[in-house]
């Protein structure tokens, strides 16, 4: 049966390029280029891109923003901040969603969800200014079921869901742990589908993490990054997202008993 059919659920796989931009950027040029990265992603069975262009520039550029949006032929998720800034930007971009996350200067990376509830008095107004563009919008959260009420009232199209503390807890290898980090994956994401949201996960996941995640059927996208460049060095990054790709339907496939391809 193929992966795409019907009678299974079929899960997207967004693939974030920012980390070549990382590697472009250490050293300055032009190489190598997180476009290319998008267009492998391509012919690799990526079903989405996505790029964050944080305030300081440390990895995307506003020129691969502009390129990813002529050249790609996949939808951008466009990972951004919630200030005027990146508001003019998304506008003037279009891309297919924006996905709006927290973001502080000194962090390495994105280090929890975004604060739903303290931003009640001014979120709506901002997604309803972006959803009036044609853009989807998703909210970046922990797995918690008030942030996901928040995320609803704010008016999102979807939440992802932050994996980052299931697959800390993986690393730890204290089982207890990771299953607890599971079930509340699961009943967030069981939530947010009954509060009429797209559910998206994403953060940390690996080979040896994605399955647990995968098999969530309410869960109808995964955005994977880090993971997926770092591994590209040792065996390629066509080689990388082909085996991503073959473990998610794999997981979803047995999730809601299918045989896989």
């Amino acid at each position: 049966m193929s992966a795409h059919s019907s009678t299974a659920p079929f899960l997207r796989l967004g693939v974030n390029i920012d980390h070549v931009a990382t590697i472009r950027n250490a050293r300055g040029g032009s190489h190598p280029d997180p476009v290319r990265a998008a267009h492998l992603a391509t012919e690799a069975g990526a079903d989405g891109i996505t790029a964050h262009l944080r305030e300081d520039r440390r990895h995307i550029s506003d020129d691969d923003i502009a390129r990813l949006m002529s050249e790609i032929t996949l939808p951008l998720n466009f990972e951004m901040a919630v200030t005027g800034e990146m508001l003019d930007i998304a506008l003037k971009s279009k891309p297919n969603a924006c996905c709006l996350v927290p973001e502080r200067r000194q962090e390495l990376t994105t280090e929890g969800g975004l604060d739903v509830l303290s931003m009640a008095d001014r979120l709506p107004d901002f997604v309803s200014r972006v959803k009036d563009a044609g853009i989807r919008v998703s909210l970046f959260v922990d797995p918690d079921e008030k942030q996901i009420e928040a995320s609803a009232a704010a008016g999102a199209d979807i939440v992802e869901l932050h994996t980052g503390p299931y697959c800390h807890a993986a690393l730890d290898g204290n089982q207890a742990h990771i299953q607890a980090e599971i079930d509340k994956l699961a009943r967030s994401a069981q939530a947010a589908a009954s509060a009429g949201l797209e559910v998206h996960a994403g953060h940390g996941l690996t080979f040896d993490t994605v399955h647990a995640v995968a098999a969530m059927p309410e869960i109808v996208e995964l955005n994977i990054g880090h993971f997926l460049i770092g591994e590209a060095i040792f065996g390629g990054l066509h080689s990388t997202i082909g085996r991503m790709r073959a473990l998610m339907d794999k997981a979803r496939a047995a999730a809601t008993g299918q045989a896989s391809a």
